[in-house]
């Protein structure tokens, strides 16, 4: 087969199709969007008929790879960390359900925050659920975990996580390819009765999780995923996590480690192994880039009196991802910390793109609301959370998807009237249908701001499951007709969008107002392509 050069992300989209993938469930979020999009530009998944299109959110798309899984397919759900808080309901109850068909949940950390909300590791989902996890330390290890994964889940009946970082999921390496399997057969469950979670059924069930628990620990040690590579200096063990053998093995000339190394790819990882470790060493230093889940574990069942080492002690940075440096520090290697930047040369914040919809929608916001005390914008995740920084200065709070309709309710419930909600229309969407639900019903004095550019911005232009039904559903979820409001954000309409504001803002109940007008980044990519299609039409 052949060699490409992949993202960690593409690496696992190829391992999946490779494996007989049917269909890939996701919600676009970084750093794992690339996947779904591998998937999308692929044609051998097009050829393969792989179902490939955006969900609303990550509890659908959850949802619907149990329900491929239900009927005997392989699925893969992919989101990043925090999205699989959206989809934990489905995601801790498919471990009681089982698998049928092969299913894959991947996970994509953002240690450091470099585009989300916190540093959560979702290993820890993973012990929770009491489910296999998988943690590749390269990109040739996404590829190939990602077909084994499909093997364990059917192997065991159960769904299998696959858990990698930003670093691993947007960096390129060699992948070796093997030979592509074939997509499994439709066929349902021999227990017609295994996703019914009535407590009689899940009560047996989750004693099948329970009794699998000995079986996963005993796969995790002959799989080969789980190493523990010997060596003489005894002084020393390292326990290395996924991506932080990467960090570790960096540091040292040909990649020869001195110290006995635990490397670990698989959980539950094998009490005897890790016993074995503990036992010849001096002292433990723990490698894992999120938080210190193996660590405390360690602690936990092998706390003998060493000396174990880590992010709980200070040997590593409690915040923050892992890299090469941190590592070698940690091992008292000295460190080269390259050129420092000149002084002159000044941190530019993020802001939103010229001639951003969203601009024009904030300006005549800001306006209509200069009358009134400040703090009343409550705003979602999006492109334009950028407006919490200079020069707008527009919203007030940023906490999870959906969350601004909610607590501009809760703060209207308080006395802050009027409370006013901003939401991009994917997000609209994802999580904040039932939110504006709730305004209706308590017949909330808040204003929801639906800033509608027809994609998914934030994550590079995909598009919305909003597209062209954002008034519908609103006046489907009660909004009285009166009271949605469509504006053009644009800088010659400003006097007149400031009005209609202004006019809501007024306005005891529940308003919508939608600011419609496409995103300037993909506006210019589709007239881009119209234009170079009409050249090739001419020729």
């Amino acid at each position: 087969m052949q060699k490409l050069l992949l993202l960690g992300d593409e690496a696992i989209a190829q391992g999946a199709i490779d494996a007989g993938l049917s269909g890939v469930y996701a919600y676009p979020g970084t750093p794992s969007t690339e996947i779904t999009e591998y998937i999308q530009a692929s044609k051998e998944a097009k050829e393969r008929n792989i179902r490939s299109n955006w969900s609303a959110n990550e509890k659908t798309a959850m949802e619907s790879a149990i329900g491929m899984s239900y009927a005997g397919k392989k699925a893969l759900v992919c989101m990043k960390h925090v999205g699989l808080n959206v989809a934990a309901d489905a995601f801790v109850n498919a471990a009681i359900t089982g698998a049928n068909g092969g299913l894959v949940v991947l996970s994509a950390d953002d240690p450091s925050m470099h585009s989300s909300q916190n540093e959560q590791d979702s290993r820890f989902y993973g012990k929770f659920a009491m489910i296999p996890v998988l943690e590749p330390s390269n990109q040739q290890e996404a590829y190939d975990m990602t077909r084994y994964a499909f093997t364990l889940s059917e192997k065991f009946g159960t769904p299998v996580l696959i858990r990698v970082t930003t670093r691993l999921a947007h960096s390129r390496a060699g992948v070796q390819r093997v030979e592509v399997l074939g997509q499994n057969d439709l066929h349902l469950p021999s227990n017609l009765k295994q996703f019914v979670l009535l407590p009689s059924i899940a009560r047996k069930q989750y004693n099948q999780l329970l009794g699998k628990q000995a079986r996963f620990e005993d796969d995790a040690l002959t799989s080969g995923y789980n190493q523990l590579i010997e060596k003489d200096n005894h002084k020393l063990g390292i326990v290395a996590c996924g991506l932080a053998y990467n960090y570790l093995i960096e540091n040292f000339e040909d990649h020869q480690v001195p110290y006995p190394v635990l490397k670990v790819g698989q959980y539950p990882v094998p009490h005897d192994l890790v016993r074995k470790l503990y036992d010849q060493v001096e002292e433990i230093l723990v490698l894992e880039d999120g938080y210190p889940l193996f660590e405390e574990l360690l602690k936990g069942y092998l706390n003998n009196g060493k000396k174990i080492m880590g992010r709980l002690d200070g040997s590593i940075p409690m915040a923050g991802e892992l890299n090469p440096n941190i590592v070698a520090h940690a091992l008292g290697i000295p460190v080269n910390v390259g050129h420092q930047n000149p002084a002159v040369i000044q941190g530019r914040p993020p802001s939103l793109c010229d001639g951003c919809s969203h601009t024009d929608s904030f300006l005549a916001l800001n306006e209509a609301l200069s009358k009134f005390s400040s703090g009343r914008v409550f705003s979602d995740i999006g492109c334009y959370t950028l407006s919490a920084l200079k020069p707008l200065e527009s919203i007030n709070s940023c906490v999870d998807m959906g969350a601004s309709i909610t607590m501009a309710i809760g703060a209207a419930d308080a006395g802050l009237v009027p409370s006013v909600a901003s939401i991009g229309d994917s997000t609209f969407t994802h999580s904040g249908m039932t939110g504006l639900l709730d305004a209706v019903n308590n017949n909330s004095p808040i204003v929801v701001v639906i800033l509608d550019n027809s994609t998914t911005g934030m994550t590079g232009g995909q598009q919305s499951s909003a597209l062209g039904k954002i008034d519908t559903i609103c006046l489907g979820l009660g909004v009285h007709p009166d009271h949605i409001r469509v504006i053009t954000p644009l800088r010659r309409n400003h006097e007149e969008n400031v009005k209609v504001i202004t006019e809501e803002l007024n306005y005891q109940g529940v308003s919508v107002i939608i600011a419609r007008r496409e995103c300037i980044q993909t506006l210019g990519r589709r007239m881009k392509l119209k234009a170079m299609q009409k050249m090739e039409s001419n020729n």
